[in-house]
């Protein structure tokens, strides 16, 4: 059943502002292994997306670029257009971080070969005939972009609010990094989602694709830790669990158990849009103060 028929959730007028790819750049000779100190899992943990970013981002984008000839609302083009913008970026800045984490003695190759198969053939073009088979097969993934965007935004409300990473020293640079990218994952965390329900807007499918992305991207992640802290030169018997993740949630260091578990049930409500969850105010405020989006802008000006 389609929610496109004027049924669809209403965004808050007063979020949407045009989206626009920030040129940044980062420096990490002076980023440590553990740039949290002394913190080695939650490091880990937040590292992870430095393995799943840089191809999930570039497949994002891919798919947008099938999907543009089917947009028929101008101001939707245009975000679209932005968000690819954006989400190029963000898959530069964090491939960007892998041959530091390699001169470290922690090669990620491995794991991304994986993440890259992933992406690339799991879920890529598949030879299918034109018509209901290859649509299909479009909409599935444009569902499940708007699924993982709502715990990309999740997460960059949750970084923004993190002090507890201040309090405990984290290296000024990653924090700019996840910062930045958080900050832009909130001011686009609707464009994915309206369009889903421009092209689509079926809720079984949107249900369905969030139990993949959601199961797919806790499967990865736990891999991701455990790979990490496996392979860390500097740790004897190194190991992530379950256990470890609730305690860093319960210190502020990650995201709460409890939150990612209560925002399950607002993505599957179908009063659910995301411009009712995080501020945008917040995010452009961060990116006005952000040493790497302010030297971009100088950097265009």
């Amino acid at each position: 059943m389609s929610n496109t028929q004027g049924r669809a959730p209403k965004p808050l007028a007063s979020e949407h502002i045009p989206l626009k790819a920030r040129n940044v750049s980062f420096s990490w000779e002076k980023t440590p292994l553990h740039w949290l100190p002394n913190d080695p899992f939650t490091t880990h943990t937040i590292n992870v997306l430095h393995l799943l970013l840089p191809a999930g981002e570039r497949w994002f984008v891919h798919v947008y670029k099938q999907v543009l000839p089917l947009i028929r609302d101008e101001r939707l083009r245009e975000d679209v257009i932005g968000f690819i913008g954006q989400e190029a970026m963000h898959s530069q800045a964090h491939d960007e971080v892998l041959p530091h984490l390699k001169e470290q003695g922690l090669d990620p190759t491995p794991y991304t070969a994986q993440v890259d198969w992933l992406f690339e053939k799991l879920l890529g073009d598949r030879t299918l005939p034109p018509g209901k088979a290859r649509r299909w097969w479009l909409m599935e993934r444009v569902a499940m972009i708007a699924a993982i965007e709502h715990y990309t935004a999740f997460l960059g409300d949750w970084v923004l609010n993190a002090d507890e990473l201040d309090r405990r020293g984290a290296d000024p640079t990653m924090l700019d990094l996840l910062r930045w990218h958080g900050a832009e994952e909130v001011e686009h965390r609707s464009v994915a989602f309206e369009l889903f329900m421009h092209v689509d807007g079926s809720y079984r499918r949107r249900a369905r694709t969030w139990a993949t992305a959601f199961s797919a991207l806790v499967f990865l992640w736990q891999r991701g830790a455990r790979f990490f802290m496996e392979n860390d030169p500097t740790l004897v018997d190194g190991r992530a669990s379950f256990t470890d993740f609730y305690r860093s949630g319960r210190a502020g260091t990650l995201p709460t158990t409890g939150a990612m578990i209560r925002s399950i049930p607002r993505y599957l409500s179908r009063s659910y849009h995301p411009s009712q969850e995080g501020s945008t105010a917040q995010a452009v405020a961060y990116l006005a103060s952000s040493p790497a989006a302010t030297a971009a802008e100088k950097g265009a000006a």
